[in-house]
This record gives structure tokens, sequence and C-alpha cells, in this order.
């Protein structure tokens, strides 16, 4: 029997095509044992903002980096000195989807998870957040997190590491795979390599233009239950 498995970096308020590629397999490897990079969206990811002349704005969480250059995703640590951080990514979300029809259903979630409680590490509440949007989508895929593998190798060793440890007869990668991935090494470990690809679909954002490749957030507010059929449709 085929067992897909992909993997990806937790990303925060990630984009749809995470969770659609979560979607289309068997078991989804939350990619934490690998290097933390900077200026990229594993703390940060965009929203709608109708003031902006792009169109949209960052939500972004502070960590810190400053002499942590080789840290590892599942170490990196939130700078709660920075008080207004919380308060600041909840009124911003407020301010530009308010007025969604969904947006009261996410309200009480998005304003515990950033005005009432407390998070110490990145991957904590990056996961909080990636839980919820799952159950939003009824998303059943089960995760597991790859620092739980104990998997010491990088780059295309580690993904296939990864897959032989999870028993996958195929690996979904993301379309930049075909950029670095060695595919021969997993075609003589016996692993099938596919390529996700994801149409992103259009919908009413509620506004004169559409703005793709925003947060799930954008979505759901505007759609709440019917997101998933959304989803699936691009």
């Amino acid at each position: 029997m085929d067992k897909v498995v992909s993997i990806h970096q937790p990303e925060h308020l990630p984009w749809l095509g995470y969770f659609h590629k979560m979607a289309a397999c068997d078991l989804y490897v939350i990619l934490d044992s690998v290097q933390f990079e900077k200026h990229y969206f594993q703390n940060r990811n965009k929203i709608k903002d109708a003031n902006s002349p792009a169109g949209w704005t960052w939500i972004t969480v502070p960590v810190r980096t400053r002499q942590r250059s080789d840290q590892l995703i599942c170490e990196v640590t939130i700078q709660n000195e920075i008080r207004t951080w919380r308060s600041k990514s909840f009124r911003t979300i407020q301010q530009n989807y308010g007025r969604a029809p969904h947006f009261g259903s996410m309200q009480p979630f998005l304003q515990e998870t950033y005005e009432e409680r407390s998070w110490d590490r990145l991957i904590d509440l990056n996961l909080h957040l990636i839980e919820y949007f799952r159950k939003v989508l009824e998303i059943q895929t089960p995760t597991i997190r790859s620092s739980e593998l104990g998997i010491k190798t990088s780059r295309t060793q580690l993904l296939l590491d990864i897959c032989r440890a999870t028993e996958a007869s195929t690996y979904l990668s993301g379309p930049s795979g075909r950029d670095y991935l060695e595919v021969e090494q997993f075609r003589r470990a016996g692993i099938n390599v596919v390529f996700h690809e994801f149409v992103h679909p259009v919908y009413d954002q509620g506004g004169d233009r559409f703005i793709s490749h925003l947060s799930t957030i954008d979505l759901v507010a505007n759609y709440g239950p019917e997101s998933r059929g959304v989803l699936l449709g691009g």
C-alpha cells in the first residue's frame, strides 16, 4: 500500500499551499530540526492590508537570532521583552479582517493566542496556530515533528532518512525541490518522488483586487466552514 509522506518547516500563520500539501499526504512531517532561516516564513507571514500599496502587510514574531546563527527551528525563542508584539499582531489582524464575514468565529482564538497566552518558543506558537487551521480545514492527516525522530543528517540525505524512518513509499516534495533534491537517491532507495503542484484559488476577499499567497487567515475569515472546499478546489 502506497504511503505518501511530505516534509515541511513549521511556518507562522501558513499560506494555503502549506495546508493543501498536508491534505494531499498520509503523514506530514514538521521539519523543526533544521537551521532557522531569518527573513523567511518561519516567524512571519502576510495578511491583507487595504491601506498598503501592495495590498498586504507582515505579521512578524520577534525572535532571538543574535549570535545564534546555527540554532535549530525547535530551539528558537521569542523576544518577549518586546512587550508590544503580541497585542500589535492581534490588532493588525483585527483591523484588517474585523469586517470579514467569518472573522467573529476566529477572533476569540486569535485573541487568546496573541494577547492572553505567553509563548517562549516559536515552535510552540506555530504548532498551536497550525493545529487550529488544520481543524478548521478538516485535515485529518497525522503529523510528527522531525526532532522526535533523532535523525542528524542534512539536505537530501535528511529528507531521505525521514522517509525511511516513516516507511514512506512516496515522498511529496514542494515544487522548489526540483532545484535541490537529488531524486536519484530516493529512487535507489525504492521511494518515488512526486512534486506538489498547487493552483492558488481566487475567491472573494471583500475588495476590488485579489491578493494571493496570504496567510490562511484570509480564506478562513472570508469563508469560514466553506474554506476546505475552496482550498481543495485549488
